[in-house]
């Protein structure tokens, strides 16, 4: 059972990447997904999630109108798709299947499955 994030990387600010997380062992249209980030000293933020009860969104107000957030569940895995990247967006990324979600409002900090990070870099 894991969750396997990719897509990290480097990019200049104002520019685009597109997050993969592809699950194995569990399959993830049964569970609540979302992304979270975090930089060196602070802690971990949830970015975005799509709630199982009325599979609606949430997103932070730090990404909200720049990064979407979708799922496959033929492929069995989740995205984020992030534009207008800011410096202030470098931190470690990673996917989740949160507790809780709630479309508009926001989302628990605790998950059944964490992947292991994918490190994306704005630079300036």
């Amino acid at each position: 059972v894991q969750l396997q994030a990719s897509g990290g990387g480097l990019v200049y600010a104002g520019g685009s990447l597109r997050l993969s997380c592809a699950a194995s062992g569990f399959t993830l249209d049964y569970y609540v997904i979302g992304w979270f980030r975090q930089t060196p000293g602070k802690e971990r933020e949830g970015i975005s999630c799509i709630s199982k009860t009325d599979g609606g969104t949430y997103y932070a107000d730090s990404v909200k109108g720049r990064f979407t957030i979708s799922r496959d569940n033929t492929k069995n895995t989740m995205y984020l798709q992030m534009n207008s990247l800011k410096p202030e967006d470098t931190a470690v990324y990673y996917c989740a299947t949160p507790y809780l979600c709630y479309s508009g409002y926001g989302m628990g900090s605790g998950a059944d499955y964490w992947g292991k990070g994918t490190l994306v870099t704005v630079s300036s």
